[in-house]
């Protein structure tokens, strides 16, 4: 198997950190390592808990000062990846929401040469679990829009379970993405449309989190810029 780095923002995650490193760190690969991203917004024993697993020699606790918020924590741990020789990257949610278990169907397709694999609530045998409502028609209605708008077809253009060839990611600049919030992942899908592409089924459990009204608006104005902002993106070959 090809060396893979599993990047992960975390933050106030002292419930759950511990069962999730455990979840991954048991699955059957001996080259598959976890970079935890956080920053000064998490106050609990998050950090502590990350740094007792450094010893098994799979786990990196990234402590990123100059964060600007969760993206900026997804773009810092896959620079540090590639820096630290990933040739595969994943990216999923440390707080539970992803399950472990489904990582081995993402480094599956990776393994069979696709560029990127997505996760998807919406393929059949995916779902969400423990999701009010308003969050189901959010997130399946935000990818209508996104198809309508960008031209994709994908069923799931806003989950944030997803995975990477290291070509992809050494292509793109990632400081020319212009999400702060929940639209990165569909900046990332859009940019990615023409590359050989999947998506996998996933089962999203729900977290207390919310989508607020700045993160709809910010969403829009994004959606209006993707397509003059993609030549911008990636690097000249």
């Amino acid at each position: 198997m090809k060396k893979t780095i599993i990047v992960m923002p975390v933050a106030n995650e002292e419930a759950t950190m511990g069962q999730v490193l455990d979840e991954i760190l048991a699955l059957p690969y001996d080259n598959l390592f976890i970079y935890p991203v956080i920053d000064d917004y998490s106050k609990d024993n998050t950090e502590q808990i990350i740094r007792s697993y450094e010893a098994t020699g799979r786990v990196k606790c990234i402590y990123y000062k100059e964060s600007r918020g969760v993206i900026s924590c997804y773009l810092e741990g896959f620079r540090q990846a590639l820096n630290d020789g990933a040739e595969c990257v994943l990216e999923m949610d440390g707080g539970g929401s992803h399950k472990p278990g489904e990582i081995p169907e993402f480094i599956k397709y990776l393994e069979e040469g696709y560029d990127c694999v997505w996760g998807s609530r919406f393929v059949k045998g995916g779902g969400l679990v423990d999701q009010p409502l308003y969050r189901m028609i959010l997130s399946s209605g935000g990818t209508i829009v996104s198809n309508i708008f960008l031209g994709t077809r994908l069923k799931d253009m806003t989950s944030g379970f997803e995975g990477f060839q290291r070509s992809v990611l050494e292509r793109l600049n990632l400081d020319r993405f212009l999400s702060k919030g929940h639209i990165y992942q569909t900046e990332m899908r859009y940019y990615c449309r023409k590359l050989h592409t999947i998506e996998v089924p996933i089962h999203y459990t729900g977290s207390s989190s919310s989508l607020k009204f700045k993160s709809v608006v910010e969403a829009f104005d994004v959606l209006f810029k993707l397509r003059s902002n993609e030549k911008k993106v990636w690097k000249a070959e």
